[in-house]
């Protein structure tokens, strides 16, 4: 069974005020080009096929297009579930119908999870599809009022579906949210569980709630052959390659800047062994950050070192004002996202207290304390001379 994993295509996303759509179609185009190449026995989606719950006219075009191209020309199944990001209301509205086309959609959390059995040479592989639903909205399907947290939420819908399912047939999950390799996140906030179990997150995933109450040992999906996962964007595994995030098609914020984005190609053998592979779609543009003095931005030698076209955010190294950077900077860059001037600290900051000792010091001493504690920089000389003679001349005032 081989099958294609990814997530989070957030169709309709706007980025500092600018439209992915022309950047999402065109990665599409390079999905549809690897789907005809690899001919996978399915395509799964684990969840934002949107980037909001009611995206605009432009965004459901666009996605019902390569859906359309996806089944109906390539003739390969798509799985997809809803994510925090998606109305599934909207998502599952005629997935019955749906369904016979080759398109399984599981947009609303109902008490039984559907299940997709797809065969290869060696037989059945079930693929569960479980959509995204908060813990109070899994306490009411299921009428479990000890439903608190994420964790027990997903342990209540593993449980439901481990209840019924043959343990001996091959079994993909199919989900969506913070999942991390460790126990019990109970005691732990979301930031010290993802930084304590090494995964990667970014400033474009949406906190699912408030506290750690949202996260998710990967202990829960055991007994699964794999887990194909979405929410976070950054293409990375969760102990071992059975429990995976596809990562996002694009990079949709500045601290993505260094993921590499890419597909996961999921093998699976008669044994249930996987094996994954990594595949690289190039984009459009690139996102990345420039940093330098404004003069240093605008030479040929620095921007012709990468494609004028990425989109870039500028971090200016520049001391005093600068005559509209952003103007200066777009007649070079004409994607640039903004800018801001880099504060590069170096030093501590200083406790400047108002004892004798200190009111003893010179005027000139006492600036440099203040300047170099605000300014986390040694003051320059140039800076020293010029205050040293408005002080004098205010004295001689």
């Amino acid at each position: 069974m081989k099958f294609v994993h990814t997530g989070d295509w957030h169709i309709g996303k706007v980025v500092n005020e600018i439209s992915m759509l022309e950047d999402q179609q065109y990665i599409l185009d390079r999905l549809i080009e690897f789907l005809e190449s690899e001919r996978p026995d399915a395509l799964v989606i684990a969840g934002d096929l949107y980037d909001r719950s009611v995206p605009p006219a432009r965004a459901v075009e666009l996605l019902d297009k390569y859906i359309e191209k996806i089944i109906l020309d390539l003739k390969i199944p798509i799985l997809a579930i809803a994510g925090n990001h998606d109305s599934g209301e909207r998502l599952g509205f005629m997935s019955s119908i749906l369904r016979k086309q080759g398109f399984y959609i599981e947009g609303e959390l109902k008490g039984k999870i559907n299940c997709v059995t797809l065969n290869d040479t060696y037989g059945d592989v079930d693929f569960y599809l479980v959509p995204y639903g908060d813990p109070a909205v899994v306490r009411e399907v299921y009428g479990d009022n000890t439903i608190r947290t994420h964790e027990d939420a997903m342990k209540k819908i593993v449980d439901e579906i481990n209840s019924k399912r043959d343990m001996k047939r091959r079994a993909v999950a199919i989900a969506h949210g913070y999942i991390t390799n460790m126990g019990s996140n109970e005691n732990l906030s979301r930031e010290e569980a993802i930084k304590e179990s090494g995964l990667e997150i970014s400033e474009s995933e949406r906190p699912l709630s408030i506290g750690g109450t949202d996260i998710i040992p990967g202990k829960v999906f055991d007994g699964f052959n794999y887990v194909a996962l979405g929410h976070l964007h950054g293409p990375q595994k969760v102990g071992s390659d059975k429990i995976r995030y596809s990562g996002s098609l694009l990079k949709y914020s500045f601290s993505e800047e260094h993921q590499n984005k890419t597909v996961t190609l999921v093998s699976i053998n008669e044994k249930g062994d996987v094996e994954v592979e990594l595949k690289n779609l190039k984009p459009l543009r690139d996102m990345r950050v420039i940093n330098g003095t404004l003069e240093e931005l605008i030479k040929p030698e620095f921007y012709n070192k990468g494609n004028r076209d990425d989109y870039v955010f500028a971090l200016l190294n520049d001391e005093g004002d600068l005559h509209e950077p952003m103007a200066t900077l777009r007649a070079i860059y004409p994607n640039i996202m903004g800018l801001r001037k880099d504060s590069k600290k170096t030093l501590g900051h200083k406790n400047i207290e108002l004892n004798v000792k200190e009111r003893q010091k010179s005027k000139i001493d006492l600036f440099k304390d203040f300047y170099e504690n605000v300014t986390q920089r040694e003051i320059d000389e140039v800076s020293i001379t010029l205050m040293t003679e408005f002080i004098e001349k205010r004295e001689e005032e």
